[in-house]
Parts: structure tokens; sequence; C-alpha cells
């Protein structure tokens, strides 16, 4: 699922009355892929004057409940996507590795239908280093006892995270070339 966008639209609306004006460039650049805390520090430098991102932080429940209320709304999950996880579910050990906390995804995954077919998952509060650390492909390795993983990552970061790990990436662009890209790897 592309939920970048969704982010990216409760960050900037929440940031906005900290006189953070958060463009979706710059969201796309130096945000994806990272820890929440870390982003909001990197946000709150920039703003003038600088806030700190622990005043930042105090918004952060409000985003979590616009992103839940859009999201509720249409888990825009693509049906070719759908398909592939049906058809690797059971053949394969299939994990969620994200540097998002447990309540940004998992909502999403119960209203998407998607939870079932993953074995294992690991958030950013499941770990001490954030991608591009390759910490969390290689917890999420160990719980799935993997002995050749295969990362599909969307950002700059996971892709480092998974290549750090010493793992095989595949980058996908858009979340509607996920399945092609994934079952070409597979062949």
């Amino acid at each position: 699922m592309d939920t970048e966008p969704v982010h990216w639209a409760c960050y900037a609306e929440v940031l906005k009355p900290h006189g953070i004006d958060l463009d979706w460039e710059t969201y796309r650049r130096h945000c994806v892929g990272m820890a929440d805390f870390e982003m909001l520090e990197f946000l709150g430098a920039r703003a003038e004057p600088p806030v700190a991102a622990e005043i930042l932080q105090a918004d952060y429940g409000r985003k979590n409940e616009l992103f839940a209320q859009r999201m509720s709304v249409n888990p825009k999950v693509q049906t070719e996507t759908r398909e592939l996880l049906e058809e690797l579910s059971g053949a394969l050990a299939l994990a969620i590795v994200s540097s998002s906390g447990r309540t940004d995804i998992e909502p999403v995954l119960d209203l998407a239908g998607l939870r079932p077919f993953f074995e294992t998952t690991v958030y950013g509060g499941d770990v001490t280093n954030f991608k591009p650390h390759p910490e969390p492909y290689l917890l999420a390795a160990q719980r799935l006892n993997a002995k050749r993983p295969l990362v599909v990552e969307d950002s700059d970061a996971g892709v480092q995270s998974g290549l750090a790990a010493g793992f095989d990436v595949v980058r996908v662009d858009k979340p509607s070339n996920t399945a092609a890209l994934v079952r070409k790897r597979l062949s």
C-alpha cells in the first residue's frame, strides 16, 4: 500500500500550526523511511524559529488519529498485490518491516484484511536502530528463520537497510508495480 501520501497530508496538517510548511517533495526526499522522532527533529530544525521535536511530538497522537480516519475510508491495496500475497502465503514466510509504529500499521493491515498473510512484523518500537541500519531486517529474518531473505522496499532508507543486512532487495517505484517486480525476481 502506498500510505506515504496519507502520512504526509496528516503530518502537514498537524505541523502547520507550528509554522512548518511540509511540502510533498521535502517529505518524500527526507522523511520516508525515517523514524518518526528523527523526522520531527529534522522538520523542527527547519522551522523559523526552530521548534523542538518534543513539542512536535505532542501532536503525534492527532496525526495518528487523522491517519486512521483517512485510511479507514479506503485502505488502498492493489488487486495484484493482494493476489501475490495469497499466492505466497504458506509457500514463503512473509514479514512486514517498518520504521513506523505498530499503531500506524496494524489498523491498516486489519482494515485491508492483510494481517493473516504475515508471520511476523517488525516495527520501529521493536529495534534500537532504525533503517537504514540493518537491524530491522536482521530481526525479521531471525524471527522467520530465513536463510535467503528477499526485501521488497519503496524507500532509500529501506533499500540501504536490506542491503546492509546482506539480503537481496527489490526496489518498488510505485505500488502498482509491486507484484510484477516481485514475480520477476522470484522467477
